[in-house]
Order: structure tokens, then sequence, then C-alpha cells
């Protein structure tokens, strides 16, 4: 390779190291074994128009979508497969995509749902896994978007509000990416904070909502089980305070989505939590894996004594990620916000609509915290048929910086907001979004804050998304 092909990373890191330093500093996350240095010459093995962090929902849209709209894109997913929480974490269930008459994640995910029904081998509710994996596949493949798996972004050269490379590292080694615009759609905002953007981590006293191991299991009479199911919101957890005082469980936690049919014996289950886990954290991630992994044994053993066709399930598999609901969320030009979603509000960029109801998963069961939870997601926040909230497209834009883009969980909004659009369907909305605006904003050399959004809305129109209030 020429040296022409190559850019210095000693060259580079100073901005990386600052920006991550500053952002530490912030939030008080300094280091504790002081600090190293480290350079080296590295290829910059891609030069294109859009580069993408995270191939979950929201960076497999926006890759799909800013390929399709003619720009040239190369995505870095640090998994094995598309699909983020879906796929790797084994996440069972995309949540709504509709508002009971309208679908709402049109576009991508009427895509993503058109092929699953198509692709799937089982007759259940949750996900085909593998199904979910290859249309997934298919749709990258097909928008002549490039893209590679096993590829983490390990760093961002940034200076003057613009980013000029992601660092990845990848099974060959470590290369930069060189983009004119760039989406962060990692989930946690790996690629925003490094390149220094403003950010805020869970609740006022930084607290995060617990995360979930998701797991497999087989074996299950679900015949059974719809015959003799409890009428309750949570029907598999009508007797975890009964098991929890006969020892079944060495911790109470009733908050149990369950295990969901995904069919022939087989269910998807998305039960337990991992208090007090930081998703941006290796060790606290580590920690959660082995609390949760050790954990599915006392959750096998309470079903099958208590629950009626659960008598023979097994664990087949946990997912070979944790599942994360909150980190960091970045702080854009617009953030979305409680008011706004109890006003069902109606946006000038609207990019989209959402109806899924405020959904905090509680840190703790000592004081009523599941009542509470139940309260706002059954009646306080909970919409009619019909009704939904805008998504405006000024949440995707962080502040300071020109040419990028944050979508999916890490976008601009309030934590109330985060709990509702932080799911699967609504990172499809913005996940297109971005990948359509960058599209424009890499043709037009603009500015991401200052693209007609207009322009924006209509090629979203084209490209399937649902825009009710948008007036041509």
């Amino acid at each position: 390779m020429k040296r022409r092909d190559y850019m210095k990373l000693s060259a580079a890191m100073p901005a990386c190291a600052i920006s991550a330093a500053a952002s530490a500093a912030a939030t008080g996350e300094n280091p504790k074994g002081g600090s190293a240095s480290f350079s080296l010459d590295i290829p910059v093995k891609y030069d294109t128009d859009v580069f993408v962090a995270g191939g979950g929902p929201a960076g497999a849209a926006a890759a799909v979508a800013a390929a399709e709209s003619g720009a040239d894109v190369y995505l870095a997913e640090n998994l094995s497969c598309f699909g983020g929480m879906g796929t790797s974490a084994l996440v069972p269930v995309f949540m709504q995509m509709t508002d009971g008459i309208n679908f709402l994640a049109a576009g991508f995910g009427s895509r993503v749902k058109k092929m699953l029904d198509s692709e799937k081998s089982f007759s259940g509710g949750a996900h085909d896994i593998e199904a979910l994996k290859r249309v997934y596949d298919g749709l990258a493949e097909k928008s002549g978007a490039k893209f590679s798996f096993c590829t983490k972004v390990i760093g961002a050269k940034a200076s003057g509000g613009k980013i000029d490379y992601a660092v990845c590292s990848g099974l060959g080694g470590i290369f930069a990416a060189k983009a004119k615009v760039f989406i962060d759609a990692t989930g946690n905002g790996d690629l925003a904070y490094m390149a220094g953007a403003e950010y805020e981590k869970g609740g006022k006293n930084g607290g995060m909502m617990p995360g979930s191991l998701c797991s497999m299991w087989c074996s299950i009479d679900w015949k059974k089980w719809r015959a003799n199911r409890p009428d309750m919101p949570q029907p598999q957890s009508f007797k975890v305070r009964e098991a929890f005082e006969a020892g079944v469980f060495s911790f109470y936690d009733p908050h149990m989505t369950g295990i969901l049919e995904i069919g022939d014996g087989l269910g998807g289950g998305n039960i337990g939590h991992a208090f007090g886990v930081d998703g941006t954290d290796e060790d606290s991630v580590t920690r959660a894996l082995l609390h949760c992994r050790k954990s599915m044994r006392e959750y096998k053993n309470y079903y099958n004594k208590y629950l009626p066709g659960f008598e023979n399930a097994k664990v087949a598999a946990t997912g070979s990620a944790m599942g994360i609901r909150e980190t960091r969320r970045f702080v854009g030009d617009y953030v979305l916000n409680i008011d706004d979603y109890m006003k069902r509000a109606v946006f000038d960029d609207e990019i989209g609509r959402y109806a899924y109801p405020i959904d905090i998963h509680p840190s703790g069961f000592k004081g009523g915290e599941l009542e509470k939870h139940r309260m706002e997601f059954d009646r306080l926040y909970k919409y009619a048929k019909g009704e939904s909230y805008g998504i405006p497209y000024r949440i995707l834009t962080p502040k300071g910086f020109s040419n990028l883009y944050v979508a999916g969980r890490c976008a601009s909004m309030d934590r109330l907001v985060h709990g509702s659009l932080r799911v699967m369907p609504g990172c499809f909305i913005m996940g297109q979004a971005a990948g359509i605006g960058a599209s424009i904003a890499a043709a037009s050399k603009a500015s991401v804050h200052e693209i007609d959004t207009r322009e924006l809305q209509k090629k979203l129109i084209k490209f399937g998304a649902y825009l009710p209030n948008f007036k041509a």
C-alpha cells in the first residue's frame, strides 16, 4: 500500500485523547491507572460518503436508506450479525410497530416485517432469530452498502466540530474510515462520545435501567399454557413471590415479561434483571452476565415447578450480548421531552411518529416500584388507539458537530421519552431518517444542522416512511 493511502494515527490521537478526556472529566469517569501513549501507522481502508457505526436496527436502517439514496456507505458492526439486541441479545419481540391503526415503523420496518413473515420457520409471535438475521443480511446486501462484522469503532479524529476519521479495529487489525458524514448507531453513542459530543446518562443521579440477559427455551407445552394462563399483565410472574419465599429464588424480581412463544415447543425469554449494570463499563457488564447466567437455573426451577406447560422447560441458550436498555443520550438541537409525549406533539421537521408507552424498568422492588411502573405503562402514559407523538429531525443532530448524526437509543430525548422511543421500531424510524439525511448532507456538502428538511421528508415518504403531517 502506498504511503498516501496511510494516515498517521499519532497525528489523530491527540484529538481522540483530548475529546475523550474532556468527556470523562465532565462526568467523573477518570481512569484509575493513569494514562499511556500509543501510536502506529494504519491504513485508510474506506473513504466514503457515509460511515455508519453499529449495525443494530438503527444502523441497519441508516445504511440501507443512505445507500438507496445514492450515497457510498460503509458500516462497521462490532458483533457477528446485524440486528443488535433483536439478534445477538435474543430480545424476542420488536414491541409495537403500529398505533393500533397506522403502521408507524413504515419504510425499513415494514420491509423487515414483510420479509420476516415470509422467512420465519415458526408459528409463534416471538422472533425466529435466524430468520431475522437473514432478513437484515438480505436488505443490506441488496442496498449496495459496504459493511463488515466483528469490527469495533475504537476512536475518532475530530476537530473544529467535524469528524474526519473513525478508527476501527477489525479481525485484520486497526484501520481508519474517512467519510463526509458519520452516523452513530451504536446504542451507547460510542463514536459521538469519543468525538467529544455532549451527553446525558441515566437519571438525575446517573442511575440507569437494569439490563436483562435474554434466553432461548425448549420443551414447552404452549397449548397447555394458553389453556391455563392467568388473566393479568404479566401472567408468568403470578407466583414469583411464593417462589421467592420458598427459596426457589435468591432474589426478588417480580417484573418479568416472561417467555414468549416462538413455536414447536420453543420460547424466547425476557426474564430477570441485572440491577446497577452500566452498559458503557466492561467490568459492570461482565458482572451482569455472570449473575444472569447463574440466575437461569433459578428461573428454570421456577418455571418447572409453578407454571403449567413449563414443567419440562429447559434453557437452550442465552444471548451472546447483554440486553442493555439505557446508557448515553446525546444533546441535540432539540431534546424530545415528556411534554411532547403528553400532547401528542406535531413538528414541522417530523421524521416519523411513534406510540409505545413510557417503559422505564424499575431499579428495585422495595417500595412499590413495580406498581408505579404498571401505573405509568398501563394508565398514565397509555395512548388510545390511533394516537402517536412526532419525532423531530433535530433529535438526530448533536450540538457542536456539523457532520454527525446520532440514531437509536442514544438520540436526543429526555429520560421519560427515551423509555418509549428506545425500542426497535423507534430505532428503525430514526435510522432511516439519519441515513437519508446523511446522503443529502454528503451530496450537498451542507451541515447536518442545515439540510432542507422538506427534501428529507419527501425522500422519506418515497422510501416508505409514515409522515401523515407532511404537506407537499
